[in-house]
């Protein structure tokens, strides 16, 4: 009630703030570790990710986007992979990033 009290009761902002509440419950679910990111900012930081995860790429990620994995670690890779769909991205081939980078995390299909 309060946070529709600032937003006020028409305000546009009130459907983007439950859906991020959405995405930030999705991303703290998790079985052993968590991730301690929200879906936004998780996504964000594998944008150096993008080209090797397009849709028929064929390129190899890049040691920018291999870092990027190993810093975000499994719980958010997991949640991104099996999470909404994300335009732009082949899911198959983000769960095929860690291996491709060297990373020594269990597949994403065995977080389910």
């Amino acid at each position: 009630m309060k946070l529709l009290l600032l937003l006020g009761s028409n305000s546009k902002a009130v459907p983007f703030m439950v859906l991020m509440l959405v995405f930030t419950g999705m991303v703290e679910q998790g079985q052993g570790s968590t991730c301690h990111n929200t879906f936004l900012t998780a996504l964000v930081q594998l944008i150096p990710c993008r080209a090797a995860v397009t849709p028929f790429s064929r390129i190899p990620p890049s040691d920018t986007c291999c870092n990027a994995i190993k810093t975000l670690g499994q719980p958010c890779l997991c949640i991104l992979v099996n999470g909404p769909p994300i335009t732009g991205v082949d899911r198959n081939m983000a769960r095929q990033l860690p291996q491709k980078c060297s990373a020594n995390f269990e597949p994403c299909d065995a977080m389910k």
